[in-house]
């Protein structure tokens, strides 16, 4: 039976321009992706989404809240607790403005499509409960982006945590995709009162799931994801509790995990370098189709 991997019909036309020199790649946008992380009897469960089968990019398939990089996040301050900013760029390995942006973006992002949020009120403290007209109205605004992120902490005075992040990997759309990514993803757990809800418009259904029985089912072909998505569940499943992980991530290796598509006879491969299981084999002639 065929995994859920998710793989775009245009993509054996678009590896074939690529490879012959017809498709300029676009610039990826940096963004952040979180984790979130809750512990139950059974071990640890990650709350995920999937993606609505209207949208664009990868529809249909099962993912965790994030998003593109808000530009206004590495130009404003923002009250800030845990490692510094200088901390932060280096271990995601860019500047500090784009450190505080990217990590803006994880808190952000998270906030906007799950409903919880990453900050409190000091350096030691969270919110609670972030439901309710107010809160809402806000998060709304933050969506529309009416409302940055640095002005939203200073009207709630509100403190980020970004200590309460543990960055994981970082995977780069490949260079024949029309909507390209350079994402970091983090590693969170669920702060104590609040808790998720579907907030996104891009989600047609959440779900907690313990990491291994996610990647089981993706086995089985009964979740459709992307490569970075399966390839971070099975990292996540030999944990047991959510602490347990977010005490790994600093020892985690970032350097950047990009697809790589290359010509061998009458085929174009397609490997995500140390992630043999995602190598696809498309023929390289136009009227072929994609096989496992």
């Amino acid at each position: 039976m065929a995994n859920g991997q998710w793989f775009p019909p245009d993509w054996p036309e678009r590896i074939r321009a690529l490879a012959d020199g017809t498709l300029e790649p676009v610039v990826p946008r940096r963004a952040a992706t979180v984790m979130l992380l809750k512990d139950t009897g059974a071990g640890p469960v990650v709350h995920m989404l999937r993606r609505r089968a209207s949208m664009a990019f990868a529809a249909g398939a099962y993912a965790y809240p994030g998003g593109g990089v808000d530009p206004r996040d590495d130009e404003h301050h923002v009250a800030w607790a845990g490692p510094t900013r200088a901390w932060w760029a280096e271990r995601l390995g860019v500047d500090e403005a784009a450190a505080q942006a990217i990590v803006c973006a994880a808190v952000r992002e998270t906030y906007e499509e799950a409903g919880v949020l990453l900050a409190g009120p000091t350096a030691g403290t969270v919110v609670g409960d972030t439901t309710g007209p107010d809160w809402e109205a806000d998060r709304a605004a933050l969506v529309a982006r009416e409302l940055s992120f640095a002005q939203f902490l200073e009207r709630r005075g509100l403190v980020l945590r970004s200590d309460l992040l543990g960055a994981w990997t970082r995977w780069i759309t490949p260079e024949f995709e029309s909507r390209r990514y350079d994402t970091w993803f983090f590693v969170a757990a669920l702060p104590e009162g609040q808790r998720t809800r579907n907030a996104s418009t891009e989600a047609d259904r959440t779900v907690w799931i313990r990491p291994a029985e996610a990647a089981a089912s993706y086995d089985r072909g009964e979740l459709v994801m992307m490569p970075p998505t399966i390839a971070t569940l099975r990292q996540l499943a030999p944990y047991g509790s959510a602490a347990e992980a977010l005490a790994a991530a600093p020892a985690r290796d970032l350097t950047p995990v990009l697809a790589r598509a290359r010509l061998d006879g009458d085929e174009v491969v397609l490997s995500w370098p140390g992630h043999d299981e995602f190598t696809r084999h498309v023929p390289a002639a136009p009227t072929g189709g994609a096989s496992a």
